[in-house]
């Protein structure tokens, strides 16, 4: 079975990065060093048992910087 760790922004979508070699670990990825709200905030875990981590994008995060209010709305550059 192959597991993988999939980065998606949480605005637009989009498929930020993919790591789907099986011995890459959490530690790794540095998301070990996540407290358990900001693991059930942007880590949620598919049933193949993909590891699907939810950011901001490079271009989300600059319309946001830009347009702050938009943080107010559910899907704002969807």
């Amino acid at each position: 079975m192959r597991v993988s760790f999939r980065y998606v922004c949480r605005c637009c979508g989009i498929r930020i990065a993919e790591f789907d070699d099986t011995r890459v670990t959490e530690a790794q990825l540095g998301l070990d060093s996540l407290t358990s709200e900001e693991r059930a905030l942007i880590i949620t875990k598919e049933p193949e048992g993909d590891t699907v981590v939810s950011i901001t994008c490079a271009y989300c995060r600059e319309a946001l910087d830009l347009h702050p209010e938009l943080s107010l709305v559910g899907n704002p550059l969807q």
